[in-house]
Formats: C-alpha cells, sequence, structure tokens
C-alpha cells in the first residue's frame, strides 16, 4: 500500500510571529515609507478666543448693570450702561476679524449677550420709568419689544448668508436699544417724570420693536475700512463729531439714532418710488452681483 508524505509544508513559520508582533507594535503608530513611527494623534484641546469675549463679556456686564440700576431708579446710569454696551458690541466683532479670531462660540455668546443689554435691559428701563402706570398696556408693550429684539437677532444668526451686507433687515438691535433708552434719558435730564411721558414712552417703545422685526434697510456702514487711509479732514470730522457728543450727550445722542431710526423708511420709499426691490434678501446669483455693483 502507497504512503504518502505527511509532513506538512513550510510555511516560515518563525517569520510570522514576527510580522505579526511588527504589526502589533505599528498597529496605532503608522509609519511613512522611509520614516520611523509617527507618534499617535493627539486630542486638541477645545478652547476660546479671551480678546474679543472679554469685550463681550464686558457688553454683558452693561446689559446686567443696567437692569439693576433700572430697579434701583437710577435710569441716568442705565441708559449710559446700555450705550457703553453699545460701543462694545460693536468693538467684539471688529477685534475678532481683526485678530482672526472668530469662532462658533463668539457668535453665539454675542448673540445671547445682545439680547440681555439690547432687549430685555431696554425693556425693563422703559417699562420701570415710565410704563408701569399703564397696568397692562405698559409690560405688552415692553414685551413687544423684547420678543422684537429676539426674533431680530435670531434672523439676523440666519440671514447673513443671503442680506445685502450694505443694509440690516429691519431696525438693528443697538439702535432700537439707544433709541428707547435715550429717550429714558434725556427726558430724566430735562427733568419730566416718566409717567407724565407714558404714552410717548409707549409709542416709542412700540415703534422700535416693531421697526425690528420689519424688512425696512438700514444702512449697516459695514463698507467702511479701517485699514485704509483716509484724508486728513475725516480726523477731524471724527474730532468734532466726539466734541459734539459731550457737549450735551443725551440731547445729541438722542437726536442721532431718531434721524438713524427714521433713515431705513427713507431708503424703504426710495428705493420703491425708484422700482428697485425693496427687500435686501438675495435670493439668486445675479442679485448679489446687482448688490455689488
Amino acid at each position: 500500500m502507497a504512503t504518502f508524505n505527511r509532513r506538512k509544508a513550510k510555511t516560515n513559520a518563525g517569520a510570522f510571529p514576527k510580522a505579526a508582533r511588527a504589526n502589533k507594535r505599528t498597529l496605532h503608530h503608522p509609519q511613512i515609507e522611509g520614516e520611523g513611527p509617527v507618534a499617535p494623534p493627539t486630542l486638541r484641546r477645545r478652547g476660546i478666543y479671551l480678546l474679543p469675549n472679554a469685550f463681550t463679556t464686558a457688553n454683558l456686564f452693561c446689559g446686567f448693570f443696567a437692569i439693576v440700576m433700572a430697579m434701583n431708579l437710577k435710569f441716568d446710569y442705565a441708559a449710559v450702561a446700555i450705550f457703553a454696551a453699545m460701543l462694545l458690541d460693536s468693538v467684539d466683532g471688529r477685534v475678532a476679524r481683526l485678530t482672526n479670531t472668530q469662532s462658533e462660540f463668539g457668535a453665539q455668546y454675542d448673540s445671547l449677550s445682545d439680547m440681555l443689554s439690547f432687549g430685555a435691559a431696554p425693556a425693563l428701563v422703559v417699562y420701570e420709568w415710565s410704563l408701569r402706570g399703564m397696568g397692562k398696556l405698559g409690560w405688552l408693550a415692553a414685551f413687544v419689544y423684547c420678543a422684537g429684539a429676539a426674533l431680530r437677532l435670531a434672523r439676523f444668526n440666519t440671514n447673513i448668508g443671503v442680506v445685502d451686507k450694505r443694509y440690516f433687515q429691519g431696525l438693528p438691535s443697538p439702535a432700537a436699544a439707544a433709541l428707547v433708552t435715550g429717550f429714558v434719558w434725556l427726558m430724566h435730564d430735562l427733568g419730566f417724570a416718566g409717567p407724565d411721558l407714558s404714552w410717548f414712552a409707549w409709542t416709542i417703545t412700540l415703534y422700535a420693536g416693531l421697526t425690528m422685526v420689519t424688512n425696512v434697510p438700514f444702512y449697516s456702514f459695514k463698507e467702511i475700512n479701517f485699514r485704509k487711509s483716509v484724508p486728513f479732514i475725516a480726523i477731524f470730522v471724527i474730532v468734532l463729531i466726539f466734541v459734539l457728543v459731550s457737549s450735551d450727550p443725551p440731547k445729541v445722542l438722542f437726536g442721532m439714532f431718531v434721524l438713524y431710526g427714521l433713515s431705513g423708511y427713507a431708503v424703504f420709499f426710495w428705493r420703491l418710488s425708484k422700482g428697485k426691490p425693496v427687500s435686501i434678501v438675495q435670493t439668486s446669483e445675479s442679485e448679489m452681483h446687482e448688490a455689488k455693483d
């Protein structure tokens, strides 16, 4: 009977364990051809940028301080705090862009701070100063303003990519806050009592709250480039503006924001009379090219 060789085929058994050991050593350490093992990737710690968020925090503090001052019936302090919050709000975004420190966290934090400083705080200030005595009509007007500010900020965040950059869609919440608290500051400075002007305060509060959620275009001043050189006269104009504001802040600031609060309707009806689209939301590429021209 024939017999067969039962010896197993040679499989280089000694090399296999070495290869397995080599693969085990390099499984989590991929290497590039011609180079040694690469260190495993480390998880990057997620942090926040300090400088722009410090300005946003100062903005938040001013809004909270305005609420505290209104509850203590110090309405002039409350108004000054909201105007200071406006200045800080205009700085934090520019600082983030100039230092290349924009982040999604910063954008969300800025919106939440704006809601307090330009939504809840002005509504509470005008309510405590004048609208409390009107009962239901008073707090409803304050709520309309507060809700308008919240809707305005939410729409701004969602439409930021499709809106003509030259204009704001509706009255910006800082300008609305300046309109409401500027009136409180001016009348308080002139010695008028809030309850005596309740209907004026009610009208201005409703106007500001409703105008924030309209499609009326308000110039955004975003075309101003602070990196470009300007004529010498521009610096002199800035000096004159500072002198004018410092001469009588309540009157000058309130007058400036009344003009700005009405300018959107002037632009709206001017575009309407010229047959131009009154909406500043671009829905096609051609509209975006027209906005740039």
